[in-house]
C-alpha cells in the first residue's frame, strides 16, 4: 500500500465523509474506498471493531473509530489543538456528537409507526437538549475554536448537516435553527473553501 486508504459506505452525511473532508483539508492524497452492504458483510470481521471506518495507513494497523481517525489527522496535520486542555475540550464535542448519533440512527430500523413516534419524541426533548449542550459549549467564532478550522467543526458540520437537509422524516429540517452557535459552525464549514474544493471534485 502506497498512500493511505479510507474506507466507508457512500453516505454523504456519516463518520466517513468526516474523515474523508479530513484527509482532504489535510492535503493527503488517498484512495477512497466506498463499499456496499454485501461487501460490508465479507470483511466486518477482519476490521479493528467490527464497525466503519477504517483508516490503514502504510506500515500499521488498521486503525477505526471516526473520533480517533478525525484526532490522528488534526494532530499530524494542524487540524487539532496542541494545547492538551483545549484538545480534550474539542473530543468532548466530538463525543457529544457521537452521543446524537448513538441514540438517532437506531430509528433507522424501525417500522414507520415506532419510527414516528420515537422521532417525534427526539424532537420534543432529546434534540433541543443536544442543541442546548452544543451551544454552552460552542465558544469561539465562526468556528467551534475561534477563527480556524479544526476536524471537530467537520464532526459539527455532518451532524447538522445531516438534519436539515430535510431528509429526516418526522424531524423537522429547523430542528436547530434557533442555535445561532450550532448553525454559525455549520455555516462557516460550509463555506470553507477547502470544504468546498472537495465537493466540486468530479
Amino acid at each position: 500500500m502506497s498512500k493511505p486508504k479510507l474506507v466507508y459506505f457512500d453516505a454523504p452525511v456519516s463518520r466517513g465523509e468526516e474523515c474523508r473532508l479530513a484527509l482532504h483539508l489535510a492535503g493527503i492524497d488517498f484512495e477512497d474506498v466506498r463499499i456496499d452492504r454485501a461487501a460490508w458483510s465479507a470483511m466486518k470481521e477482519q476490521t479493528p471493531y467490527g464497525g466503519l471506518p477504517v483508516l490503514e495507513l502504510p506500515g500499521k494497523p488498521a486503525l477505526a473509530h471516526s473520533n480517533a481517525i478525525l484526532v490522528l489527522i488534526g494532530r499530524r496535520h494542524g487540524l487539532h489543538p496542541a494545547d492538551d486542555f483545549e484538545a480534550a475540550r474539542h473530543e468532548g464535542m466530538m463525543q457529544h456528537v457521537e452521543t446524537l448519533r448513538a441514540v438517532v440512527s437506531p430509528t433507522l430500523r424501525m417500522g414507520e409507526a415506532e419510527k414516528k413516534a420515537t422521532r417525534e419524541a427526539l424532537v420534543a426533548g432529546f434534540l433541543p437538549a443536544w442543541a442546548r449542550a452544543a451551544e454552552r459549549n460552542i465558544t469561539g467564532a465562526p468556528f467551534f475554536g475561534g477563527d480556524r478550522i479544526h476536524v471537530v467543526d467537520l464532526k459539527i458540520y455532518m451532524a447538522v448537516r445531516w438534519f436539515i437537509g430535510g431528509k429526516v422524516d418526522h424531524i423537522p429540517a429547523t430542528i436547530f435553527a434557533g442555535y445561532p452557535r450550532l448553525m454559525g459552525v455549520h455555516d462557516a464549514v460550509h463555506e470553507h473553501a477547502g470544504v468546498k474544493s472537495w465537493y466540486a471534485k468530479p
